[in-house]
């Protein structure tokens, strides 16, 4: 009997696990909902997602991870454990595991990632970089001589690397992400508005009618909240245009950093990119125009990888199904004895 392999995005808006010949088995947001000092778990995933803002005084729905690494280690750990033994079920063999970091993590930040790997009930963990496994997902051909370039747009950090021969050539992470565009359309409805509205709300304004270029078509969402000044519920209107607008702060700093890696990358390289394209994965890609936009700041151009969102995640499997890439190319830690 072998062991289950699976592979974890570990996202701070979603986790994603991919099993070893069945794919994508689970897609969660990453949020626990817990009693205030007890720590009990009351819910986990979606479930919890939908308290977020609506829970009373003894309950906080939490998101563990912040600007793609933890943030709560043991809040990261139970919601990671009950998502393996979701998928594991009861069995007493354990699972090995890829999990997936942001390029630019510390070390610390890694081992924290491993040990969770570890607590969840793994028998052997690895650790891969996100460009890569989100490279691998979206079916690029990173073995060969030739550049390819990805921009992995995550919930709260943004991974851009340069990838050949089957190695990071150069690669950066910003702490931008779709949390950061979601909180600029708070910040901007509570500064001309002066309304506040929640994270959820803020994210569904941004998925309907938020554009990373001037909008093609002009849309207008109700928006509901609470009036900072008379502390009543309010509705108003806001437009395409004033979301685009709204959102360029955070955008600007992923296509200044997009930058930054080309002008570092060698010539040779560049001119594959040039002739491919860069490729966009994770979530906030699929802003409407995301593509348009790298395409017209760049001048180079760009597309979003056929299933975004699952990119990592299917990355991870890739290396699941590839014993050597597990012994070669990423971190490896040995049993624990404990």
């Amino acid at each position: 009997m072998w062991n289950k392999r699976l592979g974890v995005d570990l996202g701070t808006a979603t986790t994603l696990i991919y099993v070893h010949g069945k794919g994508i088995v689970m897609n969660e947001p990453s949020v626990v909902a817990l009693t205030k000092g007890t720590n009990k778990i009351l819910a986990v995933g979606e479930d919890a997602r939908k308290m977020i803002g609506k829970t009373p005084e003894y309950i906080v729905a939490h998101r563990p991870l912040k600007n793609g690494v933890i943030d709560n280690y043991e809040v990261t750990r139970k919601m990671l454990t009950f998502f393996v033994q979701r998928v594991c079920g009861r069995s007493i063999f354990k699972p090995d595991i890829v999990i997936c970091v942001p390029s630019s993590g510390t070390e610390v930040e890694k081992r924290a990632v491993l040990d969770a790997a570890y607590h969840a009930g793994a028998r052997k963990a690895f650790l891969i970089e996100e460009p890569m496994a989100a490279a691998l997902g979206a079916g690029l051909d990173i073995a060969e001589a030739s550049g390819n370039m990805v921009i992995d747009v995550g919930g709260g950090t943004t991974d851009i690397a340069v990838l050949s021969l089957g190695g990071v050539v150069i690669s950066q992470s910003v702490r931008i992400g779709g949390d950061k565009m979601d909180e600029a359309i708070i910040r901007h409805l509570r500064k001309k508005f002066n309304m506040m509205i929640g994270e959820r709300t803020a994210e569904i304004i941004k998925i309907e009618i938020g554009w990373a270029v001037p909008p093609k078509e002009e849309k207008v969402a109700e928006v509901k909240g609470r009036d900072l000044v008379s502390g009543l519920p309010k509705t108003i209107s806001v437009t395409s245009s004033e979301i685009y607008k709204c959102l360029a702060e955070p955008l600007s700093v992923i296509v200044d950093t997009a930058r930054i890696i080309l002008e570092h990358t060698p010539p040779e390289l560049s001119a594959d990119i040039g002739e491919k394209g860069i490729c966009l994965t994770g979530g906030g890609s699929l802003l409407h125009g995301m593509d348009e936009m790298i395409s017209r700041a760049l001048g180079t151009p760009a597309y979003v990888a056929e299933e975004p969102v699952s990119c990592v995640a299917l990355g991870a499997g890739k290396v699941l199904d590839n014993i050597k890439l597990l012994r070669d190319g990423f971190l490896y830690t040995k049993r624990r004895n404990s």
